[in-house]
């Protein structure tokens, strides 16, 4: 056993060092140069902490601040509030379709937040179609700009993060737990509320705190709805285009805040956790409950009203794109102008986001597989610090880790800004967690006697890993591959920090055109993006299946 566990260490402490050593260089780097460049003043040469009072001393950014936060808070409760009966009803409850819905349900995660925005604006914006509806048959409706709209699109296209562990939570508790709290004269919808609702209490707070994270961070979804109301991190992406001088401190203090905002989020929850208890050793799972036949197809109406409104806007703006705009104004009647105009100035943006993707998903495989298989198979010092470092970068800021790229490798030996490659490393850092997770969860299934047993017979680590370990692993690996594909595909806060003239991306076209007049490129663009996310996942879906049949 020594001779075998000996090489195996060996080959995860290589994992584990050259993984730490890019983390660090790609990430940790630039986050430190951010703290630094807080505490500087504009010139980069002398340490002060007036930066920090003239940000926190100014209304405007203590507005940002709490409308943030304010934002963050209203969303994450409307997500628990429409996932949790969600994910009650599909765990429990006979649901019509309910395949269908617990396959559609995820695509709100993997379809671009920024096109759900811009669609809501098409549909309800001062112009929109709906708007212009609800006007001329007399009713009253207000601005769909500001707290509202972002709450809206953060619900709709969010509330799958809670959804998704709190229907695995609900399905793992132990039928006996509900038993027992009827044996003691409970009825079935009491015993719900004090004893199956507080038992699955950490998967609602792991998806709810997800949920926060991603509305501190997210910059496309504000940048269109927001208007005049400022966000963190739109504001911290304005002042480092503002800063002119050699240290952009302004900008590195909101970098900073939006760090330690979600730095201390994290700590309340594992704080709260770590205080109580929830297992109940899980050994049969609860039936499904029986109700009435006008109670069940209510159930199921509500289900399949919530899943489909969270894809209406996707559908809208596919159908919006095929229609005339003439500048912002929607014309009507079917046109392929919209794309004719995207396509005839410059095939660019597609060929770049296609590229750029298509590097980034390839590129956090061949670094996250290898950590996600250090992480899982050693347990040590080291391999857990690699964990918690490779899981930061989701909680970080798309906008605050480009800023953090320019200013550490905008000089010196390293000189990467004005390039394709330090967009790819900013896509690779902020979604390799997803490859990583990917690969320690499918780990979890695949017996580690499988590869002894090939190190035993004279096979190299390495070559056992890639050999036996990778084609076992197969599907988590394509899982990460596809999720790092489309959500890079998507990808806005980041890009718009980091791309050059002739490395625009669909979604900086369409950040472009919301900035003047071009609503048909921007629905153009938009719908060319849907295209690029869905159609790969039915490709993977498709091909996954037939290897699993070829296994039987």
């Amino acid at each position: 056993m020594m001779s075998v566990a000996l090489p195996r260490q060996r080959f995860a402490l290589l994992i584990g060092i050259v993984g730490l050593a890019l983390l660090c260089l790609f990430f940790l780097f630039p986050l430190s140069r951010i703290f630094d460049a807080s505490f500087l003043d504009p010139k980069g040469t002398h340490l002060t902490l007036a930066n920090y009072g003239k940000i926190l001393g100014s209304g405007f950014y203590q507005q940002a601040i709490a409308n943030s936060f304010e934002i963050g808070a209203f969303a994450t409760l409307l997500t628990v509030l429409l996932a949790v009966p969600l994910a009650f009803a599909l765990a429990r409850l006979s649901i019509a379709g309910k395949s269908a819905l617990l396959a559609l349900v995820v695509l709100p995660l993997v379809l671009p937040s920024f096109v759900s925005a811009y669609a809501l604006l098409l549909m309800l914006g001062r112009a929109g179609l709906a708007t212009q509806a609800l006007r001329d048959l007399g009713i009253p409706f207000g601005s769909i700009y500001g707290t509202p709209g972002i709450v809206a699109v953060y619900t709709l296209t969010l509330y799958p993060y809670v959804l998704l562990p709190t229907l695995a939570g609900l399905k793992a508790i132990d039928v006996s737990v509900e038993e027992a709290s009827r044996n003691l004269g409970a009825s079935r919808w009491r015993g719900f509320w004090t004893v199956t609702l507080p038992i699955v209490v950490p998967s609602v707070l792991s998806g709810a705190l997800l949920v926060f994270i991603e509305t501190l961070e997210n910059f496309g979804v504000p940048i269109v709805l927001a208007e005049d109301k400022p966000i963190l991190s739109v504001e911290a992406f304005k002042l480092f285009v503002g800063e002119t001088d050699q240290n952009p401190s302004s900008a590195g203090v909101l970098g900073v805040l939006l760090i330690v905002s979600t730095a201390l989020v994290l700590l309340i929850q594992r704080h709260y956790l770590a205080r109580r208890r929830f297992a109940t050793g899980a050994r049969r799972s609860p039936p499904l409950i029986p109700i009435g036949r006008a109670s069940l197809v209510a159930a199921s109406v509500a289900c399949w009203a919530v899943v489909l409104s969270s894809l209406l806007p996707f559908f809208a703006v596919v159908v919006l794109s095929f229609m005339k705009f003439r500048g912002p104004v929607l014309q009507g009647g079917f046109s392929l102008d919209n794309f004719a105009d995207l396509l005839g100035r410059s095939a660019r943006p597609l060929e770049n986001t296609l590229m750029l993707s298509g590097l980034a998903a390839v590129i956090a495989a061949l670094i996250g597989v290898p950590i996600g298989y250090a992480i899982t198979r050693f347990r040590s010092t080291l391999t857990n610090i690699l964990e918690i470092v490779a899981t930061m970068p989701f909680a970080v800021a798309g906008t605050v880790l480009g800023i953090g790229l320019i200013i550490s490798f905008n000089s010196g030996a390293l000189v990467l800004t004005g390039g394709w490659l330090i967009m790819v490393i900013a896509y690779v850092v902020r979604k390799l967690p997803f490859s990583v997770r990917s690969s320690a969860s499918i780990l979890h299934q695949i017996d580690p006697s499988l590869e002894e047993a090939s190190i035993n017979l004279g096979v190299a680590p390495v070559m056992t890993f890639a050999r036996l370990t990778v084609p076992l692993m197969l599907g988590g690996i394509i899982g990460g591959m596809v999720l790092t594909w489309v959500t890079v595909s998507s990808e806005l806060s980041a890009t718009v920090v980091l791309y050059s003239g002739e490395w625009q991306t669909l979604t900086v076209v369409m950040f472009q055109a919301l900035e003047g007049t071009g609503a048909g490129t921007a629905v153009a663009a938009a719908s060319l993006l849907v295209v690029i996310t869905l159609v790969p996942l039915a490709f993977v879906y498709r091909l996954l299946r037939r290897y699993e049949a070829s296994l039987l």
